[in-house]
């Protein structure tokens, strides 16, 4: 079956559905959702969304001094200024879309602050500010006639004019895409879908890794798909791990415990209660989330320990089960009372810096394909992303990208001489145990070879075993019809293959790509 839509927007958390949102009085959008809507990494973002509100105390330049030292220097300025800068109108928007933030009695933002942070700038909803963002966007475009949403569809390839027999090398000047092939999970059959404009909007890869805070739908997509097309991708080295996930055994993805909770004056002990962070940096419990992760990894490395513990017993119990009522629900639920009990914790894989390569309009290298929100390289991060960033960006390029995108559509049109994607000859995947065996593999190297501190001789090991793995895969692939498993499966092949890759080159430990090969220099 042939689909046309004027903008197909790949992905459904925050930057795909605002990008939506934001176009679609001037055409048909389609939004591919390989679940539900609500199945998103916003959904999971507790802790808030950065933006400069109080010009008492706080201004453009200290938040993008924050965001510049947090990325260790490697961002690009020109992105930092303008989510920075872009913040406050962006914010206004999503409170136009029904979000509610919290507020003081006095009607003022009642805002967080988190590590890096050098003022109190986060606005929050309670302790599940992403939810609140998710259902606010998702009945906003529930409300619109123009967009049509595709649950349960998965997106495959990305159309180029590799599709038409042309052959595409990474130095074929003037790709261009086409729309993308599209699994349909209810018919089993691989769907097109012509746009005039393409946005991939899905998210980050952190299900590549077997600890992670991020839903198992994080497969990396977007990223493959476009790498594959010959698109660029870079600093997928810069893979950051969240300090504090709840540690509890047999959880995945793990309940992440906000960085909001150490703002509010939670300090790190060891098992034997002791607080361990003045070893580490003079910011104690709110240096950034590289530095706490890589202390609280090498605490537990020296200790033999798997966890560590985050205390807030000294603070207001009311208080703490006002500020965080789903943490506290949580850890009631396997006895843990937050407001008496230390809460263990270890760090877990969370947000990718790096992705596909665009510029200050969220376009990519490809021609009429833009990337948004966590797949994408935009350089507002750097080497590292500075705490509740990630949502901001995610508004202000697609804000940018919806404006561009229409200022050039009339440019384009469908183009109707695609192929519908052939399967003949290929047989249904009965031998599922592969696919889910290989994907505790690729879970097992990239968490051990892979992971917080990393070394040549690990990331060689890594190399070496994911290309096995993914020699089988594609094979695999030629020879079975399309699954949602399988084709996540290639991507977090694909996708581990490029943090490996790109970790191999950087010969420096840098933000958040620490390796014992070349130690950081240290700052007087």
């Amino acid at each position: 079956m042939v689909q046309q839509f004027d903008f197909l927007v790949i992905g459904s958390g925050i930057a795909g559905m605002s990008l939506a949102l934001k176009v679609a009085d001037k055409g048909k959008v389609a939004i591919i959702c390989k679940t539900e809507l609500e199945e998103a990494n916003t959904y999971f973002a507790q802790g808030g969304i950065a933006s400069v509100t109080n010009l008492l105390v706080d201004n453009f330049d200290k938040h993008i001094e924050d965001t510049m030292i947090a990325g260790d220097w490697i961002n690009d300025r020109e992105a930092v200024e303008m989510v920075v800068r872009n913040a406050p109108g962006q914010i206004k928007e999503l409170i136009n879309w029904g979000v509610n933030f919290d507020k003081k009695e006095n009607g003022d933002f009642d805002l967080h602050r988190e590590g890096g942070h050098s003022e109190f700038r986060i606005l929050h909803h309670k302790d599940n500010t992403g939810a609140e963002i998710q259902l606010s966007l998702i009945e906003a475009i529930k409300r619109h006639p123009n967009i049509t949403i595709f649950n349960h569809h998965f997106a495959v390839e990305i159309i180029t004019q590799h599709h038409l027999g042309i052959i595409v090398t990474r130095y074929t000047p003037g790709i261009k895409c086409y729309g993308a092939y599209v699994l349909n999970e209810d018919t089993g059959k691989v769907d097109t879908f012509l746009s005039k404009v393409t946005v991939m909007a899905t998210g980050g890869c952190e299900a590549v890794y077997r600890n992670t805070t991020n839903p198992l739908i994080a497969t990396g997509d977007g990223i493959a798909m476009v790498y594959r097309a010959k698109g660029a991708v870079s600093n997928m080295e810069f893979i950051q791990f969240h300090p504090t996930a709840l540690f509890h055994p047999g959880d995945r993805p793990c309940f992440l415990i906000t960085e909001a909770m150490r703002g509010y004056g939670g300090v790190l002990r060891t098992l034997d209660g002791k607080e361990f962070m003045q070893k580490y940096d003079k910011r104690l419990s709110l240096a950034p989330r590289d530095i706490v992760a890589r202390a609280i990894d090498n605490e537990m490395k020296l200790r033999g320990e798997d966890h560590v513990y985050l205390d807030v017993t000294h603070k207001d119990p009311e208080e703490t089960k006002k500020h965080f009522p789903n943490i506290y629900k949580k850890c009631l639920s396997i006895g843990i009372d937050i407001t008496k009990d230390y809460i263990p914790v270890a760090p877990a894989a969370h947000y990718l810096c790096g992705g596909i390569n665009v510029d200050l309009n969220g376009q990519s290298n490809i021609r009429r394909l833009y990337a948004i929100g966590e797949c994408s390289c935009t350089g507002l991060h750097g080497g590292n992303r500075l705490a509740s960033n990630s949502l901001i960006e995610a508004v202000v390029y697609a804000d940018a990208a919806a404006k561009h995108i229409l200022s050039v559509l009339e440019r384009y049109d469908f183009n109707t001489d695609i192929p519908e994607w052939n399967d003949e000859g290929t047989i249904s995947t009965e031998e599922r145990v592969l696919i889910t065996q290989s994907m505790k593999e690729v879970n097992q190297i990239m968490e051990a070879y892979v992971g917080i501190v990393r070394s040549n001789t690990r990331l060689t090991r890594a190399w070496n075993r994911l290309d096995i793995l993914y020699e089988e895969t594609e094979s695999l692939f030629k020879r079975c019809k399309a699954s949602k498993e399988l084709c996540e499966l290639r991507n977090m092949i694909n996708v581990g293959y490029l943090i490996t890759r790109q970790a191999m080159e950087r010969k420096e430990s840098r933000g958040l790509h620490y390796t014992i090969d070349y130690p950081p220099v240290k700052k007087e």
